[in-house]
């Protein structure tokens, strides 16, 4: 007999400084890239690693491998997305006349 289906945990971003804060954090913006990035990485690890795990006979929930490959999937066209805007908003900068 199969274990019941957990529920999906929601996916946490970091934490973003308050708007007219004077202090900037210590690498901002850099900082905040590279942990997504990370995050992107562990999801997509946690992925393979579920999909090893079900060939390897390991795992019996076809549907947990199922949710976390859809869910790296979903994490990583979120990040590319995010991606394409931030350099779309850098072209439009760039266009900018002084």
């Amino acid at each position: 007999m199969s274990a019941p289906i957990s529920s999906i945990l929601p996916v946490t971003l970091p934490e973003m400084p308050k708007l007219g804060s004077t202090a900037a954090p210590a690498g901002g913006f850099q900082s905040v890239l590279e942990s997504v990035v990370n995050g992107v990485e562990q999801s997509q690890a946690k992925s393979q690693q579920a999909v090893d795990s079900f060939l390897t006979g390991g795992n019996d929930d076809l549907h947990s491998v199922a949710l976390a490959s859809q869910r790296s999937q979903l994490e990583f066209d979120l990040f590319l997305q995010v991606r394409n805007k931030v350099v779309q908003a850098y072209q439009e900068v760039m266009r900018m006349q002084l």
